[in-house]
């Protein structure tokens, strides 16, 4: 069987650096450590850390109760309030945020004080796009996934408004919205904050499951940019898998199948990506 592998798939610069960092801190502090939310949304590397003693906190709550020890801040980030409760506490932190998302904090807290209404493609129920919401007004923000909801919104065309978007939101829906803006002369300024890593996957993915009779994303379920590799992927090869480890694979994924393209989350790491494309290429399932 042909296997070919995305040149992309696997860990992203952000997600590398805060599971780098934290593997770090686990093996030079003596201290206990927690991470506000999971460090990035893999069950495996959550395990990994979990087994080395790191505590995932999941709420503001549970935040309140840390008398001890350093908090890691996840890789998606969190809103102003949570560094505003740690500071005010004196909770010792480490800030894993990623970088390109930490971007999007500092340009809606500005464009917000500026005057201007803040609009957000993504997923609402996000940690990222919560994370995103934690720096701008709740009365001031509004959020969207489709073109359709954008259109529900009922945005006044006179409204000063700015326009960013999650770091894995699907690029061609994106491109879609910024053309329905131009097309009713919307007054918003648009920044396509999607991570060009995000593009790169996605670009990868589409142009391999158009050559290929199946493909594998690799990935944790409740990863966005996994989610989004498997629906474009889909739309090109209707043989999709969504598999999370080389244990989800199954024999029926292959029958007819002569060539497999992989690709895989910015959260899968390496390991994972190896161990599935071993397993296809050897048919150890």
């Amino acid at each position: 069987m042909d296997v070919t592998v995305a040149k992309s798939a696997g860990f992203c610069f952000g997600v590398k650096r805060a599971v780098d960092s934290l593997e770090e801190l686990v093996n030079t502090k003596d201290q206990k450590i927690y991470t506000y939310g999971p460090i990035i949304h893999n069950e495996e590397v959550i395990q990994h850390f979990a087994e080395k003693g790191v505590t995932v906190l999941n709420n503001k709550d549970e935040l309140l109760m840390v008398d001890d020890g350093i908090v890691v801040i996840r890789s998606h980030g969190v809103g102003k309030e949570i560094y505003e409760l740690m500071n005010y506490r004196g909770i010792e932190y480490v800030d894993m945020t990623c970088p390109f998302v930490r971007k999007i904090h500092d340009i809606v807290a500005e464009y917000e004080r500026k005057g201007f209404f803040v609009l957000i493609a993504g997923d609402a129920n996000h940690p990222e796009v919560q994370g995103i919401l934690g720096w701008c007004s709740p009365d001031n923000s509004q959020t969207f996934q489709t073109v359709s909801e954008f259109e529900k919104l009922g945005l006044e065309k006179n409204r000063k408004t700015v326009l960013v978007a999650q770091t894995t939101f699907n690029h061609n829906k994106f491109q879609n919205v910024v053309e329905i803006i131009n097309e009713k002369g919307y007054d918003i300024n648009v920044l396509d904050t999607i991570c060009n890593a995000t593009e790169v996957r996605q670009s990868e993915a589409v142009q391999l499951a158009k050559n290929v009779d199946a493909m594998l994303v690799i990935g944790s379920k409740n990863s966005s940019n996994t989610q989004k590799l498997f629906e474009i992927s889909r739309d090109e090869c209707p043989c999709t898998y969504l598999v999370q480890t080389a244990t989800d694979l199954d024999r029926s994924f292959f029958k007819g199948i002569k060539s497999v393209g992989i690709t895989a989350g910015a959260s899968t790491p390496k390991k994972i990506i190896e161990e599935v494309q071993t397993n296809v290429r050897n048919r150890k399932f």
